[in-house]
């Protein structure tokens, strides 16, 4: 992994020598992008990108905690609802495009997440998508919210404030 003008550029080893036994200073830090086999680039501003925007979101949903009479619940579905409808009118693809994590990790990423998965599920399965796109797309994500709602619901003791 090098990183020259705050990029950080990962490369795929060459054909001809996919090996990775073959390299000939393996443990040096310049050739471990040649160890990792991926072919990336990430750029220092795609950090802050999604830094602000996910921090954005949040303040958004802060705000609406604040200053209305939602319910935490409430903003969840708000929150999920506009991710479904912003990927189905073709404005929230773009914006993950240019945020990445930053609108993928919050709940309008998660309502993105289903939105594709259901439009994926239409073009293979026809009307019958509609049903089992999104949770089949969001499955891991829902999996391990359960499952780590469950562990830590063993080690700790829920109750109003």
């Amino acid at each position: 992994m090098s990183l020259t003008k705050g990029t950080v550029r990962l490369a795929m080893p060459n054909k001809k020598n996919n090996n990775v036994n073959n390299f000939r200073h393996r443990n040096n830090f310049k050739n471990y992008k040649k160890i990792l086999g991926a072919r990336m680039q990430i750029e220092i501003i795609d950090y802050i990108n999604s830094f602000w925007v996910g921090g954005l979101i949040c303040v958004i949903a802060q705000i609406l905690i604040d200053k209305t009479k939602l319910t935490p619940a409430r903003i969840l579905v708000l929150f999920v609802t506009s991710g479904v409808l912003l990927t189905a009118i073709g404005i929230y693809e773009p914006f993950v495009r240019f945020a990445k994590a930053g609108a993928t990790v919050p709940l309008t990423g998660f309502g993105y997440v289903m939105a594709q998965g259901i439009k994926e599920h239409v073009k293979n399965k026809g009307l019958f998508g509609v049903l089992t796109g999104g949770l089949s797309s969001s499955a891991s994500g829902i999996a391990a919210a359960i499952f780590f709602g469950y562990v830590f619901s063993i080690f700790f003791k829920s109750g109003d404030k």
